[in-house]
């Protein structure tokens, strides 16, 4: 049972996820907390492959945000992941190639909160700056979701 009570959006085209039920408590910023969410899911130029793959790894390095992991991980399998990309995301080991850039980036990010030189260095070779601040600004803001869902000890909802 979550610490928290869910509120119904004034938008009933909200979906009736507990996330957006929870967030709802939070009347001025939900519509607009809501759309950024979107344009970050829909309005990049990051692979989302690769945007799945770091929102996986965020989840899975967040004690309590099993929401978050199951929500993203049907995310991720319907934008191509595998189930050997998804076992990486969780144990952060057996990447390859962009996948395991990115999952240290966000390692790193998470952890540290700016990648080494090394790290960074061989994200700008890989990825335009675009790409790294929409990486950035998603590792951001599922770290934020993560932290949330983990104190409100949200129910989770089938993906």
């Amino acid at each position: 049972m979550a610490r928290l009570p869910y509120a119904e959006p004034a938008n009933p085209n909200v979906p009736k996820a507990n996330i957006f039920r929870l967030l709802a408590n939070a009347e001025t910023v939900f519509v607009p907390w809501a759309r950024y969410g979107l344009a970050l899911l829909r309005d990049t130029t990051v692979d989302p492959l690769l945007r799945e793959l770091a929102i996986l790894r965020v989840a899975a390095l967040t004690p309590g945000a099993e929401y978050e992991w199951v929500q993203h991980e049907a995310i991720a399998r319907a934008v191509g992941a595998s189930d050997e990309q998804i076992a990486s995301c969780r144990s952060g080991a057996g990447a390859a190639g962009d996948d395991a850039l990115v999952l240290r980036f966000t390692d790193e990010v998470v952890r540290d909160a700016t990648p080494s030189d090394q790290t960074f260095a061989a994200m700008t070779e890989r990825f335009s700056a675009q790409e790294i601040i929409e990486l950035l600004l998603v590792i951001g803001q599922y770290m934020t979701l993560a932290r949330v869902m983990a104190t409100a000890q949200i129910d989770i909802d089938e993906p």
